[in-house]
């Protein structure tokens, strides 16, 4: 139940920063010059950018293994198993992410159109205070997760480090590897801070195979459904679609961030 808990604070900073978000967005009501039409001129630009947004969707509403993790900790028995209780959390887990998203989609683009940035606090600029304390909850926020979601990478280097490479389990050996995670992944978020080209490249080459369709490969393998029913169909479909998604999601993406870099400065 470890993980359970921080869990819910962190749910609840994410409301925190995502209300403030739509909220002084419709106290600062629709701008002059709004423009909802397309934000790229070219047809190959509306693709492109239609792609990204795919791949933005599967970042936002992607599952993580971390979610075994929680299931673990759940008391199982074949009277009362976990997956009662895990699958009204997952409902209610989405519900939420609904919560902080619908809003700040729709009222972003009502008020900014398609000069909305890739973060809605960027477009607002004032009141000060008020953005401050937004981006203060992102940092709670984010600081917290980011140890539930990192545990399963921890123990992925870890477990090479001690059954291939030999090293003595210690504390020493966790404290300089996940150090240098930690670091590694600061680095690669401090020079290449392309948020909405990122989030729609990763959505899509690291977060659709394993919540769209690595899941329904491995429900048709174990439970070998009669072919041609409504569940060999819609597990198939889910393939399809997940496959079509990691495919074309990163080409959007990638050409997001080689746009954003071209008039980037390292560290400026």
């Amino acid at each position: 139940m470890g993980t359970q808990a921080p869990t819910n604070n962190y749910e609840e900073e994410w409301i925190s920063y995502s209300t403030i978000a739509w909220g002084a967005s419709a106290e600062k009501g629709v701008q002059k010059d709004v423009d909802y039409g397309y934000k790229a001129k070219s047809d190959a630009g509306k693709v492109f950018n239609f792609l990204t947004a795919l791949g933005d969707v599967a970042f936002a509403y992607a599952g993580h293994n971390v979610v075994l993790e929680i299931q673990a900790t759940i008391p199982s028995t074949p009277e009362k198993p976990s997956k009662g209780p895990m699958w009204r959390g997952v409902i209610v887990a989405y519900i939420v992410v609904a919560l902080c998203y619908f809003p700040v989609a729709f009222i972003g683009y009502w008020v900014f159109g398609n000069k909305v940035e890739d973060n809605i606090l960027v477009s607002l600029e004032k009141p000060t205070w008020l953005i401050a304390m937004a981006n203060m909850f992102v940092v709670i926020h984010v600081i917290g997760s980011y140890q539930i979601y990192a545990m399963p990478v921890f123990d992925m280097i870890e477990t090479v480090l001690v059954k291939k490479l030999n090293f003595r389990p210690s504390f020493m050996l966790r404290f300089i590897t996940r150090n240098i995670y930690v670091a590694f992944t600061m680095f690669v978020g401090m020079t290449f801070p392309f948020f909405g080209g990122l989030l729609g490249f990763f959505g899509g080459f690291a977060f659709a195979p394993t919540t769209y369709f690595l899941p329904c490969i491995m429900w048709l393998a174990i439970y070998k459904p009669k072919k041609f029913s409504l569940s060999w169909w819609t597990n198939w479909i889910c393939i399809v679609l997940g496959l079509l998604l990691m495919t074309l999601a990163p080409i959007g993406g990638l050409r997001q961030i080689i746009l954003s870099a071209k008039g980037y400065k390292f560290y400026s």
